[in-house]
């Protein structure tokens, strides 16, 4: 069953550009390092009707288990707690949270 994996983030006024910044070097050095294909991989920006600061980072997953697995691997990873800290000082504490969605065909 295919499905898509949402994480959202608000960046901190005047930081948005830098936390999209952020955002792409994980994808580039610490997501490949995990078992999932981020070739596919959108990232979008609040425009109407959303707020401006939100960033969502969206990725096709096979099942929840493969989701599972993957937090498991970046919980391994050293630069993923480094760069976590870098990415704290851009977005607003707390604003982080992940949505999964069935895709319908």
């Amino acid at each position: 069953m295919s499905m898509i994996a949402r994480w959202h983030f608000e960046a901190k006024f005047g930081h948005k550009q830098e936390a999209i910044a952020l955002s792409k070097e994980w994808d580039e050095q610490i997501g490949k390092q995990t078992d999932l294909d981020f070739d596919g991989t959108r990232m979008l920006s609040g425009s109407v009707g959303a707020k401006e600061a939100e960033v969502q980072v969206e990725f096709e997953i096979d099942g929840l288990d493969e989701l599972q697995t993957f937090f498991d691997k970046i919980a391994s990873i050293k630069m993923h707690e480094d760069w976590g800290k870098r990415m704290g000082e851009v977005i607003v504490s707390g604003s982080t949270y992940w949505e999964v969605f069935r895709i319908v065909d």
